[in-house]
């Protein structure tokens, strides 16, 4: 995937995951929490995909 792709990506299961942790379950919050992370982590991908010019 691309640089845009993968940021966008991550922005989606951020605010997937923030909203899942608005739940009274705690096996939910704690699946926002992984997901929030999983988000963070395609973003950050992403912004290293476009300092490499999508050499990865």
């Amino acid at each position: 995937m691309g640089e845009l792709t993968d940021k966008i990506k991550g922005t989606v299961k951020e605010a997937l995951g923030e909203a899942r942790q608005q739940s009274d379950d705690p096996k939910t919050r704690a699946k926002g929490v992984a997901q929030e992370l999983e988000g963070k982590a395609d973003k950050a991908k992403g912004e290293i995909k476009g300092a490499l010019g999508d050499r990865i």
